[in-house]
């Protein structure tokens, strides 16, 4: 009884689902598709990619969502990066989700670049007229974590998954990591804001979606949240460009999440790249170097 549910259940998720595009590359099938959230309330897309060892579903594999910065959608990471090379060589699945909901129309919502579309910040809003949509923290971490597990169960080891990100979704990785502690196994990022609480991207943001109470930032706040994290044990990679005109601005911080580690005893590694910048060309170069990351501990 219990596998003939897991089967329904299955294809439940699977029906559910709407293929948008799919390519080959690198031997794998890097595909795209559309479904109904229930948690935000409108139709949104992700991207996945199952590398070559996936065909025939003989074998689970581990699994690493990747979350995207500030005016992004699922689309960047999967054409700029490069990532497909380095997952079909350790055989390992990704999963992006788009950053904010889409087809919804709240006043407002477009009018800059850092808030609203494309600038969900990976958090539950609390403050109208934003609650009832912009809840990307459940999404991420509990709708489209499952839906992944249930669709695709027949190639995903539910065990062994983990989380990275850039800029934004570089938080959006560490505050998952650390907020849900032992789900995901890995967890890195790309020039992340890693003390939103005390940067104008985070402060905005938290602002407009969680209100004036600052008790309530705190609970998504990287730096903030590892000072308690009391979960299995968790080694957390910063990547930063030191061209990087953000991280000169003092919107990223990343030395504050190391000093706020090294305090709670959370193992951390910081790498400053000389001379790259916040794009995707930084991205591409060291991408390779985080999937090894991931690896070593996921295929462990």
């Amino acid at each position: 009884m219990q596998n003939i549910n897991s089967e329904f259940q299955k294809k439940l998720k699977m029906d559910s689902l709407e293929l948008v595009s799919s390519n080959k590359i690198f031997g794998g099938d890097q595909k795209v598709y559309s479904h109904e959230s229930s948690e935000l309330q409108c139709k949104m897309n992700f991207s996945i990619y199952l590398p070559p060892q996936a065909e025939g579903g003989d074998v689970k594999l581990p699994v690493i969502f990747y979350l995207s910065g500030l005016t992004c959608t699922e689309q960047n990471f999967i054409t700029k990066s490069g990532f497909q090379r380095y997952a079909a060589e350790h055989g390992i699945i990704v999963v992006g989700p788009d950053t904010s909901p889409r087809g919804v129309k709240i006043e407002g919502d477009d009018e800059s670049w850092d808030f609203g579309v494309s600038a969900g910040f990976y958090l539950d809003a609390e403050k109208e007229p934003w609650a009832k949509h912009y809840r990307m923290g459940s999404y991420v971490n509990k709708e489209l974590y499952d839906l992944i597990i249930n669709a695709f169960s027949n190639v995903v080891d539910s065990k062994r998954i983990g989380i990275m990100g850039h800029s934004m979704g570089g938080h959006g990785a560490l505050i998952s990591a650390l907020r849900n502690p032992g789900q995901y196994k890995s967890a890195s990022g790309f020039a992340p804001i890693c003390n939103p609480s005390a940067c104008p991207w985070g402060v905005k943001a938290f602002s407009g979606y969680l209100g004036e109470d600052k008790s309530k930032w705190t609970e998504w706040d990287a730096t903030e949240l590892v000072r308690k994290y009391d979960g299995p044990p968790l080694t957390l990679f910063l990547d930063q460009g030191a061209a990087d005109k953000f991280y000169i601005e003092k919107q990223l911080l990343p030395e504050n999440l190391v000093q706020a580690c090294r305090s709670a005893g959370v193992p951390v590694i910081l790498k400053l790249r000389e001379g790259y910048d916040h794009s995707y060309y930084y991205i591409s170069t060291y991408i390779g170097e985080h999937f090894d990351f991931h690896a070593k501990i996921l295929t462990a």
